[in-house]
């Protein structure tokens, strides 16, 4: 059973004190230490039962959190480290301690773009110096994709706070189809990324249609100051995207369809253990070339056409009609490209 915060403020505490080799230390005097350290801590005005603590030095003793503290009972009524130089904070690391520290450290690394995460980058640091002397320096082992220099990147721990403290917003913003900005009064929502690109989705001040913004073609963001922050009930966070590859869909009208397609033994094998979404099954398997008919219920975007796209000729869209007229428009679009002289 993992041990939660205040358990650790209690294995703390009483390691503080039977390390103390100048007091001698009861049963009661353990209880004190550790009601005081949780009072001073974390506000508890109820203080800590005797077996409570009789059950932190059972779980101390123990192996289960790797402590195996040789705590003794003296004088019959005493408490101490019958080793005067062990402490619980100055147990060495194993081998696997320091590898999930090191991929846990790689991964906290990745909310760096984020100033409400900023607290953690000294904790990190530390961390990262504590494994360096541990260990001997080596190249990382595991990467993760990240575009570093992705113009809007700076606007993340900004429109964070935003979201977080709902304050409407007027946001100045130029797509690619546009020849001059345009302003948006946004109630914002939601961050997501998808490729490494982030999107602030938000609801327009009046009429509440939902936009997804990307964050590399945003100009400028204010706060409304004098507009009164609105919730569209129609847009849950949590399950808006269920059905969705990608960010592209609408509060309303956007329905998912059943895209049936065809996949050679090759991209078979990477759709088998990679799916393009939660909801795909495999309808059929020819066992003559390895050849696959999978199933999946997404709402039919620009996303979703651009990972059918990806596969090149190992896989066909069979259905709906629509999405098969368009994929064989834009793939006769892209062979009249290559057979276009340059």
């Amino acid at each position: 059973m993992p041990a939660n915060k205040n358990a650790l403020i209690r294995y703390k505490t009483i390691d503080r004190c039977l390390s103390n080799r100048f007091r001698r230390w009861t049963l009661e005097d353990l209880v004190d230490e550790c009601s005081m350290a949780l009072r001073e801590m974390e506000g508890m005005t109820k203080g800590v039962s005797v077996r409570t603590v009789q059950g932190d030095i059972q779980m101390m003793r123990s192996d289960k959190l790797g402590y195996n503290a040789p705590i003794e009972v003296y004088d019959l009524k005493y408490y101490r480290y019958s080793d005067p130089d062990y402490t619980i904070t100055g147990m060495p690391l194993s081998s696997n301690d320091v590898d999930v520290l090191q991929e846990a450290v790689d991964m906290l690394q990745q909310l760096q773009d984020f100033d409400q995460f900023g607290e953690m980058a000294d904790v990190i640091n530390r961390l990262q110096d504590k494994l360096s002397v541990t260990r001997q320096e080596r190249s990382p082992i595991v990467h993760y994709d990240s575009v570093p220099d992705l113009r809007g990147l700076k606007l993340l721990s900004p429109l964070y706070d935003h979201i977080a403290h709902h304050r409407v917003l007027r946001v100045i913003y130029q797509s690619f189809r546009q020849s001059e900005p345009v302003e948006y009064v946004l109630h914002p929502y939601l961050l997501k990324e998808f490729r490494n690109r982030w999107f602030l989705f938000g609801c327009t001040d009046g009429d509440m249609r939902l936009f997804n913004l990307a964050l590399d073609r945003i100009v400028g963001v204010t706060v409304a100051k004098d507009l009164a922050f609105c919730q569209n009930p129609d847009f849950d966070a949590e399950h808006f995207f269920d059905n969705v590859i990608g960010v592209s869909k609408n509060l309303k009208g956007s329905h998912p369809r059943r895209i049936k397609f065809w996949a050679d033994r090759e991209q078979s094998n990477y759709i088998k253990t990679k799916p393009m979404h939660p909801s795909q099954r495999l309808i059929s398997e020819n066992p003559d070339d390895g050849s696959c008919i999978f199933q999946i219920e997404v709402v039919i975007n620009f996303e979703m056409y651009s990972v059918f796209m990806s596969y090149g000729a190992g896989v066909k869209i069979l259905s709906p009609s629509l999405a098969v007229t368009y994929m064989r428009e834009q793939l006769n679009l892209a062979a009249a490209n290559y057979n276009t002289p340059t």
